[in-house]
């Protein structure tokens, strides 16, 4: 739903142009208790914040697509509900988790699930996701892998046109954080996601928006949990050194069902044909997923409590590359991984998953 993220970032910048002194803080409603003249919000950071509300607290609501306050709609507080996303300016208490509100725009729980199943939408149908294999930095045209039936293959993006272009910002999941970027900052083998038009013989594709990453794949075990801390501290399988692993507010969490690591396991080892794995369920072919594929299984597998993790517990987690090579926060942790971990030819643990973060976490999320 990044878009969404936008429109309220935007929001944002302005109320802050009216009055730079106040602070303001972006999330969605969890709590409302009118009677205490107060509403808690998880911020996009994923904290717990309360906004304390006054008798001259002005409330507004925006619908989607709007880029101003222009045609904001005055609202009260009974027209909150629990879901809707918040925009809160005000006076910030001293530790942070608190704000006297004296403005609030709100776009409502329906209008942002609407506005998520068009920006996926669109993106299925006008989005490419790949592999940058080469770059042009004199006619701007950059070269993707993309994962197809047939095979991979490759994709000419044009970038030389007016292109909004975005990049992750290390150590951060989220695409709020994500940076204005050009042409330059790209690299050979980072993943990039982008909207545009492909051409008619599907060998060219000139874009309009560009996000792009740098990420890394580690196979781990756990060696210790601190719960409270939302941190993990792992064994890299690869470099056998250890890792503090952060848990952020969207990091994803699951664990893998058995037919789903020894499918995957397959898939390490390149298997085409063959008996289902044990437990899968009838009729499930042998291949192992695309990237779309794998994205739609995860998102069917249960989610992970950081408590039920121990010392040994297999791990595989995704994450950008931030500045300290000890220290990720992840987009996805999955557990239930020993069967892939055990099939996996020696120094490929940490690329089980291939190049599926970006591609998962989807440009319109």
């Amino acid at each position: 739903m990044y878009l969404v993220a936008l429109v309220l970032l935007g929001r944002s910048v302005c109320l802050c142009a009216q009055a730079p002194a106040s602070t303001r803080a972006i999330g969605a409603v969890t709590v409302i208790d009118a009677a205490a003249q107060q509403i808690t919000i998880k911020t996009d950071a994923g904290a717990e914040m309360k906004l304390a509300l006054k008798d001259n607290t002005s409330y507004m609501r925006v619908g989607l697509g709007e880029k101003d306050l222009k045609n904001a709609v005055k609202i009260a507080l009974s027209d909150i509900a629990v879901g809707d996303r918040v925009l809160a300016r005000g006076a910030a208490g001293h530790d942070n988790t608190s704000l006297a509100a004296t403005s609030i725009v709100v776009m409502t729980k329906a209008d942002i699930a609407k506005k998520h199943e068009a920006d996926k939408a669109e993106w299925q149908k006008r989005g490419v996701f790949g592999v940058i294999s080469a770059l042009n930095p004199a006619a701007k045209e950059i070269t993707i892998s993309l994962r197809s039936a047939e095979g991979t293959k490759p994709l000419i993006i044009a970038a030389s046109g007016d292109v909004d272009f975005r990049r992750y910002a290390p150590d951060s999941v989220r695409f709020a954080d994500a940076k204005p970027s050009n042409f330059a900052e790209l690299q050979t083998g980072d993943q990039l996601k982008a909207l545009g038009t492909k051409s008619e013989d599907g060998s060219r594709f000139t874009p309009e928006f560009i996000v792009s990453g740098a990420f890394r794949n580690v196979a781990a075990t756990v060696l210790s949990v601190d719960v409270p801390g939302k941190t993990i501290k792992i064994t890299d399988l690869d470099t056998k050194k250890p890792v503090l692993v952060r848990i952020a507010g969207d990091s994803t969490l699951r664990k893998l069902q058995p037919f789903a690591a020894n499918m995957l396991a397959m898939r390490v080892n390149g298997a085409a044909d063959g008996a289902p794995p044990a437990g899968r369920p009838p009729g499930a072919g042998p291949r192992g997923p695309g990237s779309g594929d794998l994205e739609q299984m995860l998102e069917r597998m249960p989610t992970l409590d950081l408590a039920d993790l121990k010392s040994g517990d297999a791990l595989i987690i995704s994450s950008t590359k931030g500045a300290e090579p000890d220290k990720i926060t992840a987009i996805t942790l999955l557990a239930g991984v020993e069967p892939i971990l055990t099939s996996a030819p020696k120094g490929r643990q940490g690329m089980i998953l291939g190049n599926w973060n970006l591609g998962g976490m989807g440009a319109e999320q």
